[in-house]
């Protein structure tokens, strides 16, 4: 285990600018979520999932960022406002990214890579940093490219960019990170703790917009009732989540640098993506039922919220794995039984199936038990 005080330029703890960077962020969850509430289809869905997932690709490579350069010194919280301001432009653009302001994404996207790219080439990891330059870069001029055209290019264009960015560094050997792995020394009470805080500001946003879409011409008690159950269902989400966040540092601090890059990367980069999209659905499947609590949300609606609430269970169960920090049949049983509530909630009432989801939720976290280790401690942004 590695007990090592951190060194005078190494992160310990998550800064405030850090926190200010999420908020930014969470634009982008934001958007997503009213990008896939405009379009509930598959093609919709396909179109968060590009969007998405370069964002988030990006987000993650600022959190590695953060936790080899803390942005300490005037100089390094400049150029992460300056990262902050492309984040901002970029989730501007997200409601007609693939049409008329693809152009702005992109220029934005690239603003983002390069201050990501200049800030981490100052690091320890600068060696891994410049094998991953090339597909960084490569994935900004896709996206610019797509925002200079129209028709079946632009969503070629995205998904390969997507490709490179995500799939393209494991599958050429010569190139990948993965050989420079163990140059990134990543402190994991600095990288838990700063995820963890970006769930639960994404959780607050997913909770305001809920309440700002709330009917207020008609609020009776049952839009109400629906308001404060569209609120027990993140509750029961942050504990599933914070129930893993000590085992999961305490899993991060045993690994050596190497395997530790690779946990790190499998578990907040990979999972932690589907874990954000499971976000991104649910708070689309909520806004359904409290806007109509007692008719029926449809099929698209109410697999929203029950694929959502899958997607979230099934990343959790999947970091469990990895980390092997505690057992998964019951976050796979609950997933399942959660998907297996869509009909109800399509045919028979949306408040009905959130209350379903939420018993079922409850009932896992109450088997379960609360595991406690001697890392389970309170995420606070205070600890700087």
């Amino acid at each position: 285990m590695d007990r090592r005080p951190p060194a005078p330029d190494t992160a310990d703890r998550v800064t405030p600018v850090e926190v200010f960077f999420d908020l930014v962020f969470v634009l982008t969850i934001t958007q997503l979520v009213a990008l896939l509430e405009d379009d509930l289809r598959w093609i919709g869905l396909g179109r968060v999932v590009l969007i998405f997932g370069l964002l988030w690709y990006l987000y993650s490579g600022y959190a590695w960022l953060t936790n080899h350069v803390p942005p300490r010194n005037p100089t390094r919280k400049l150029l992460l406002f300056a990262g902050m301001a492309g984040f901002l432009l970029t989730s501007v653009a997200i409601p007609d990214a693939f049409t008329g302001s693809g152009l702005l994404f992109g220029i934005g996207y690239l603003i983002v890579v390069t201050v990501h790219l200049g800030l981490f080439s100052h690091s320890t990891a600068r060696a891994a940093v410049r094998r991953l330059a090339p597909y960084n870069l490569g994935a900004a001029l896709l996206v610019i490219a797509a925002g200079l055209l129209t028709g079946p290019a632009v969503p070629a264009l995205w998904a390969a960019a997507v490709f490179t960015q995500t799939a393209l560094p494991y599958l050429l050997p010569g190139h990948s990170w993965l050989g420079a792995a163990a140059h990134f020394h990543i402190r994991p009470a600095h990288f838990v703790e700063r995820h963890s805080l970006l769930v639960i500001v994404t959780f607050g946003e997913t909770v305001v917009s809920i309440g700002m879409g709330a009917p207020h011409d008609h609020l009776g008690y049952g839009t109400a009732f629906a308001v404060v159950m569209a609120l027990a269902l993140p509750a029961a989400l942050w504990w599933t989540y914070f129930t893993d966040t000590g085992p999961d540092e305490a899993s991060l601090d045993r690994a050596d640098q190497g395997t530790r890059s690779r946990y790190a990367a499998r578990v907040y980069i990979v999972a932690h993506f589907v874990l954000l999209l499971g976000v991104i659905a649910t708070a689309t499947g909520l806004h359904a039922v409290v806007s109509h609590p007692a008719d029926p949300a449809g099929w698209a609606n109410a697999l929203a919220l029950s694929g959502g609430v899958a997607l979230f269970l099934l990343a959790i169960a999947d970091s469990r794995r990895v980390l092997r920090t505690g057992g998964r049949p019951s976050r796979l049983v609950t997933a399942a039984l959660v998907l297996a509530t869509t009909p109800l909630g399509a045919t028979v009432g949306a408040a009905p199936h959130l209350a379903v989801v939420i018993v079922l939720l409850t009932a896992m976290l109450l088997v379960d038990g609360h595991p406690h280790t001697g890392h389970d401690r309170p995420v606070s942004a205070g600890r700087t």
